[in-house]
């Protein structure tokens, strides 16, 4: 753990997240609807809506193999103003020390979550919250493999957060259920981010969502993260909804898909996430290759199948860099990341 997207009727959800294409685990995707009632920032999701809204699927470790000690789910709703997100996360132990907004929330157990708008890796947006409510919001310009300006002092203007214990929080005399949070966060703020500059209704985003959660030592009914034998903190848990297949949340390319429908909560639409995608995903998976190689020098990409169809991907070196890119098969555009790792799109012929 680093600090700092048709309408139908039909019932089916179509969910891509159990097999792989070219070494990539297909991102998790969820539909959010919008409201059916006022939403209320209570930490309990007591609203029609939030009733109406489906849940994720369970919290995975984050390099996508082990199943966490405690159960983690999230569900999201969307209206003309906001964007909201409920969590609920199972915990015995209630615990959290860290009251100052914008310190470093992962030092206690937390819930996180990462928006990339336009889905090219480069200006998102990071939010963490502690079961004492304290919050710390941040804008990173690039991943941190590719050396970002990393926004400490952006804030989420109108922000509404909420927790909601089950059982008592730093009481180490009791047994608790768990807690829960819920978070209102303005599309005023959001859309900074966002090139297109709208709301993204009947559009995906790429979102991912982190639990954090620590051994915890007991000193005079204080709790604090568990340290070694030779005082070192032990490392931390990290349980997310779309696995990033290594211990990093900062590879936006690996994030889940939200598709922001404009069907009333409750109702049942599928969606698909787009053939270019897939393309995207191989081409990071070649850029984080390339970006490890010593000698770059007439370094070829080999064709691949991507959804039955040929992609070539070429390799470029220029005065100001390198790029990989490949022209779809699927949209005629022409998909390319660069050595600084953005990906970026240019509308081909089709």
């Amino acid at each position: 753990m680093n600090s700092l997207q048709k309408k139908c009727t039909v019932f089916t959800f179509l969910w891509l997240g159990v097999f792989m294409v070219q070494s990539q685990k297909v991102p998790k995707s969820y539909v959010a609807y919008q409201t059916v009632d006022t939403i209320s920032i209570d930490g309990k999701a007591n609203e029609k809506s939030w009733k109406n809204a489906e849940w994720s699927t369970r919290f995975i470790d984050i390099e996508g193999v082990k199943e966490p000690t405690y159960k983690t789910q999230v569900k999201m709703l969307w209206d003309k103003t906001h964007l909201y997100f409920y969590a609920e996360m199972e915990e015995p132990h209630v615990w959290a020390t860290l009251t100052q907004r914008d310190t470093v929330i992962f030092y206690n157990n937390d819930f996180e979550i990462f928006i990339d708008p336009d889905g090219d890796t480069h200006e998102y947006m990071e939010f963490e919250v502690n079961a004492l409510n304290t919050v710390w919001d941040l804008f990173l310009t690039k991943p941190y493999r590719n050396h970002p300006k990393v926004i400490d002092g952006w804030d989420i203007n109108g922000l509404q957060t909420a927790v909601n214990v089950k059982g008592t929080i730093n009481n180490a005399k009791d047994t608790d259920t768990g807690w829960s949070v819920e978070i209102a966060m303005p599309w005023n703020a959001l859309l900074e981010a966002n090139s297109k500059g709208k709301l993204p209704m009947n559009e995906f985003w790429r979102i991912n969502f982190s639990r954090v959660n620590w051994d915890f030592d007991l000193h005079n009914g204080r709790y604090s993260r568990k340290k070694d034998k030779k005082g070192k903190f032990l490392p931390e848990y990290n349980w997310v909804w779309s696995p990033q297949g290594v211990i990093n949340m900062h590879e936006p390319e690996h994030w889940g898909y939200v598709y922001f429908s404009e069907q009333p909560a409750g109702s049942k639409i599928s969606f698909s996430i787009p053939e270019d995608e897939y393309i995207k995903w191989f081409l990071f998976k070649k850029y984080r290759e390339i970006r490890n190689l010593e000698n770059k020098e007439n370094f070829k990409v080999s064709p691949s199948n991507i959804m039955g169809k040929t992609i070539s991907p070429v390799f470029k070196e220029h005065s100001l860099g390198w790029y990989v890119q490949v022209i779809s098969p699927f949209t005629g555009d022409v998909l390319s990341i660069r050595e600084d790792g953005k990906f970026q799109r240019s509308r081909g012929e089709k």
